[in-house]
């Protein structure tokens, strides 16, 4: 039954509306069970053009070992059939950036994968082998076992058991033709097809960019501009500019004078920003002569001496020629990550070891946590910080920020250590309370963090119960050292008495996709300290390589036990009540002091004055809730790091006061960053950001328009025009010319070269 997928999964896929097939075991082809036997399947292509019924499922389950197969026309399939592992990842990157960032990626025979989208326009896919576009009229095998490799295909993230075509990236035959055409030009030569594709030898100019003025003077009195949208009023600034240089700049002003919108400063600004690089005299002129214009065979088209033919594929050829990383930007400033030792670092090592796709910042941070979480009500420093960490860790969706969780989750029950964690979910901050109160040294691991903020966080629409999640987590945080003191209640019924909890450990670690944290949040949570409590981990290599190595885990028993030992206080006598069954005011509890070492003090101590300076240069400003948590979160860091060393007689070093100062402070300076760039209260300020965002995420390449609509179907025309034309003239965005192997493209790229 094992291989019985049909029967397992077709009527679920059917219900998410996947338009499912029958597949012939063994193979990779629609088949039939007719006399006993497997034969082909006649007329399976009907289903590109309609959705499966639960009748037609009823009949293929009884088949045996029917696997199951999906068909495209609304579903398309990017397949990228290379068995190079880095230029795999090199292509399936490619297709996120310029096709979007699907949820369903599907392994066969690794590294070759298949990326799933969908369309509004059905349309013929092109195969140029190994790369092709599965679109209607053909089909891919979902789940069923390999023929070669002879185990099942992976959905390594989502599946479409759990993903609906709905939820998928939408593409278009012009965007997924695109991709095809930047895909091959990273293909070495032995991979390449021996026959370019026909569009590629298509509209390649035939002269060269620079023009006379006399002529682009008599060009542009046929190019009107009475009411001309703002994308082609662009476009003929670039071609003025590629054709005359600065020269051109007063025939620019003046043509664009025709045009009552025309306001003379967004000109010039937009002049100023002008960088064609392949684009010039050639489009005015075909522009001009579509309109009627027939210069005289005397006047000098050409402002330069003449040039040998472009060869027809010349595009094509110089993306070739161009590598990869100058299509991609990379961040201005990565985080040099030191993987510390001790048990803090066996922990993280055994998470990278046996991830698919292996995140060392996102598995340190769990780390952190879970170690502060069994270190709670057992060790403080000498100023009475305890252990209590809350840490959100972003990835994009597919990333593998999730497999830290799970190994954290394993670890513990192996341990015996289960009653650490808390439930995957908070219902309601009086449910937070209850779990604490039962267990006051807890971890809550919280799966989609962002939209379980965005609800916390909304006092105006969410229930009181929600949002006192916040407000506990919030007091939890100052009370760790103390005592918390619950809620009083008019009816003191036995059920509602007040719950005083002594010393408190409350440990968060969640996990989000960058939009949905950053578009949770408002200014608010901000100024009132809720965030500035957590420290914000955003991995800065959202899809690292896959290691091939991962399968069935076992946890190290060592590492096992130096868990326990740790939430034994490395094996310390506790005097007082501490049997960890009680948690109120009358349970004695004497956690052990970890000192400092005298120059570990006196980093420390500069920390504070640097603080203290920043501060004073901020007042006014939502970030001062921020820098004033960072001493603190570094030293809980410092904390742990030193516990997790020697968990038996630890002493906070120079070491670890070092590398927890470096690492809170780098990602609170990154998280004031992205608060500036994407946190807003209203959605005219939302949308400006996000725009931002989406042109400074493609890097110093540029977006272009099409591009650009695509990423931002959240606004109308009428809104994205405005928007841009805005950051245009903010000096924000600036406009260019991107060779392409038909015409030149325009494109925006932000004034600050990219993502950072």
């Amino acid at each position: 039954m094992i291989n019985d997928f049909m029967a397992r999964h077709g009527a679920r896929l059917v219900d998410q509306g996947w338009p499912v097939i029958p597949i012939w075991p063994g193979t990779k082809k629609p088949g039939r069970f007719h006399r006993g036997e497997w034969r082909d399947q006649p007329g399976w292509t009907r289903h590109c053009d309609r959705p499966t019924t639960l009748n037609e499922v009823e009949i293929w389950e009884k088949w045996p070992d029917c696997a199951i197969g999906i068909a495209c026309g609304v579903v398309v399939g990017v397949d990228i059939d290379v068995l190079d592992s880095e230029l795999a990842h090199r292509l399936e990157a490619l297709a996120r950036e310029m096709l979007g960032d699907t949820p369903l990626l599907r392994i066969g025979k690794a590294p070759k994968r298949l990326l799933v989208y969908r369309t509004e326009a059905s349309f013929s896919g092109p195969k140029r082998a190994p790369l092709e576009i599965l679109a209607h009229g053909r089909q891919f095998v979902a789940f069923a076992v390999h023929p070669d490799t002879g185990q099942p295909y992976d959905w390594p993230e989502e599946s479409p058991l759990s993903v609906g075509i709905e939820d998928l990236p939408t593409v278009t035959e012009e965007g997924v033709a695109a991709w095809l055409e930047a895909a091959l030009a990273l293909l070495p030569e032995e991979l390449k097809p021996t026959v370019l594709p026909a569009s590629t030898a298509k509209g390649t100019p035939a002269h060269a960019l620079a023009g006379t003025f006399e002529a682009i003077r008599e060009a542009l009195a046929f190019i009107p501009n009475a009411d001309l949208d703002y994308d082609s009023w662009v476009r003929i600034g670039m071609a003025l500019k590629g054709a005359l240089g600065e020269d051109g700049s007063d025939l620019f002003a003046a043509w664009s004078a025709q045009s009552a919108k025309n306001l003379h400063d967004v000109t010039a600004k937009a002049w100023a920003s002008f960088r064609p690089t392949a684009i010039g005299a050639g489009t005015l002129y075909h522009h001009a002569m579509e309109r009627g214009w027939k210069p005289d065979p005397a006047l000098v088209l050409d402002g330069t001496a003449p040039r040998d033919p472009v060869h027809p594929a010349a595009g094509l050829l110089a993306q070739v020629q161009t590598p990869v990383e100058s299509l991609q930007a990379k961040p201005a400033a990565r985080f040099d990550l030191a993987i510390p030792g001790g048990v803090l670092g066996a922990m993280t090592d055994y998470m990278l070891a046996t991830a698919r796709r292996p995140q060392p910042l996102l598995a340190l941070a769990s780390s952190l946590c879970a170690l502060g979480a069994l270190m709670g009500r057992k060790y403080r420093t000498e100023t009475n910080l305890r252990s209590n960490l809350y840490i959100v860790g972003i990835a994009d969706s597919g990333s593998g920020k999730n497999h830290s969780r799970e190994i954290v989750n394993e670890l513990f029950v192996e341990a015996g250590l289960g009653a650490y964690l808390g439930g995957n979910k908070i219902a309601s901050g009086a449910g937070l309370l209850t779990a604490i109160h039962r267990q006051p040294a807890i971890l809550f691991q919280i799966d989609e963090f962002g939209m379980f903020l965005s609800a916390a966080a909304d006092r105006k629409r969410s229930p009181r119960h929600i949002t006192e999640i916040i407000d506990n987590m919030t007091e939890l945080y100052t009370s760790a050292g103390g005592i918390f003191l619950g809620a009083e209640y008019a009816n003191r019924d036995g059920k509602n008495e007040r719950r005083d909890i002594n010393q408190p450990c409350l440990c968060i670690y969640g996990t989000t996709a960058p939009l949905h944290f950053w578009n949770a949040l408002q200014s608010a949570n901000v100024v009132d300290g809720s965030l500035a409590r957590f420290i914000i981990v955003q991995t800065e290599d959202d899809y690292p390589e896959e290691n091939a190595a991962t399968g069935i885990r076992r946890s190290p028993p060592g590492l096992l036990e130096e868990l326990k030992r740790i939430s034994e206080g490395g094996g310390r006598k506790p005097t007082g009540n501490l049997s960890g069954l009680t948690t109120d005011t009358t349970t004695g509890i004497d956690p052990m002091i970890v000192p400092t070492a005298p120059d570990a003090r006196e980093t420390f101590a500069a920390l504070s004055n640097e603080i203290t300076r920043q501060l004073r240069e901020a007042r006014g400003t939502p970030f001062t809730a921020i820098l004033a948590r960072v001493a603190e979160n570094a030293a809980k860091v410092a904390l742990v790091r030193a516990v997790a060393l020697d968990p038996v007689s630890p002493v906070i070093r120079l070491d670890d006061t070092e590398w927890a100062i470096a690492f809170v402070r780098h990602f609170a300076e990154r998280t004031i960053v992205e608060i500036e760039r994407r946190v807003a209260d209203n959605d005219t300020e939302r949308n400006h950001k996000r725009m931002m965002e989406t042109i400074r995420a493609v890097g110093p390449a540029g977006i272009s328009k099409n591009d650009l609509i695509r990423r931002t179907q959240f606004l109308d025309k009428r809104q994205r025009d405005e928007i841009i034309a805005s950051l245009v003239e903010a000096g924000m965005v600036a406009t260019a010319m991107k060779t392409t192997v038909t015409k030149p493209a325009l494109v925006y790229r932000t004034v600050d070269g990219g993502r950072s």
